[in-house]
């Protein structure tokens, strides 16, 4: 849900990747700055890549977005993902491209498809080569040990919101966000993470919750063990759940999440 910038380096220089949140169609104020983030870094980058999974057909979502990249001027990288999968939708996303420019696809300026697949590994230095050509020259903006520039907060929020929506993604998908209220250093190299899921409704919380609390157990157990792996020391989690009516519409709250950035 957040715009995370990557950086990679080589010899050649720098390319800072800006991951942006996935595109959603909804109205209210959580949409509107999800689809805000994803637009706008459209219009800043000096190439777009676009990745796609190949192996699910288009939809509409997919021809919003493919509408909005055929107006940019920056050159579009179409990155046809899962190609290990056969990428039997391959054929629909050329479709989808040639209807909407109205010319074959050999025809259209700016525009690479890549297959690719990021199990195997697949085109993936090639990606990298493509990016190189496209993007212009410029001092590197990052330290290169430096290789996102994820808050620690929004990391560990991610962390655990992601072993909830592993277990409940049916009932609460778009309706819980993890906020996690505080980070503490305690006696023994321990860390106390404090963390409050949120829901919409009661009935979601007592979803979340899980009869005789097993769904949030199981989440402080895996998300604690995740994030003792990713911060190499103990880690104490704590989390409550809150539902709080509407907080998608909730302005404060969404800027406090780090959705306007």
């Amino acid at each position: 849900r957040n715009r995370i910038r990557g950086i990679y380096n080589d010899e050649r220089g720098q390319i800072i990747f800006i991951d942006t949140p996935g595109l959603v169609l909804g109205r209210d104020s959580l949409d509107k700055l999800l689809k805000k983030a994803s637009f706008g870094t459209v219009e800043e980058a000096d190439c777009i890549v676009h990745l796609v999974d190949s192996s699910e057909p288009t939809g509409l979502e997919e021809r919003n977005i493919v509408e909005r990249l055929s107006k940019v001027k920056a050159p579009v990288i179409v990155g046809l993902n899962k190609i290990d999968l056969k990428g039997k939708h391959v054929s629909a996303y050329i479709e989808l491209w040639e209807h909407i420019k109205g010319k074959p696809i050999q025809e259209i300026k700016n525009l690479i498809l890549l297959p690719l697949s990021g199990e195997r590994k697949t085109n993936v230095e090639k990606l990298i080569d493509l990016l190189f050509d496209c993007l212009k020259e410029g001092p590197a903006l990052y330290p290169k040990d430096i290789v996102c520039d994820i808050p620690k907060k929004i990391v560990i929020a991610d962390i655990i919101r992601e072993k909830f929506l592993n277990i409940v993604r049916q009932e609460v998908p778009h309706s819980l966000t993890v906020v996690v209220e505080s980070i503490e250093p305690r006696r023994g190299k321990v860390l106390y993470i404090r963390a409050v899921v949120l829901v919409e409704r009661d009935s979601q919380k007592e979803i979340v919750i899980g009869k005789a609390g097993h769904v949030l157990k199981e989440v402080g157990t895996l998300a604690r063990q995740e994030l003792e792996e990713l911060l190499e020391r103990k880690i104490f989690l704590e989390t409550h759940v809150k539902a709080q009516k509407d907080w998608r519409d909730d302005v404060s709250l969404l800027q406090e999440l780090g959705y306007d950035q």
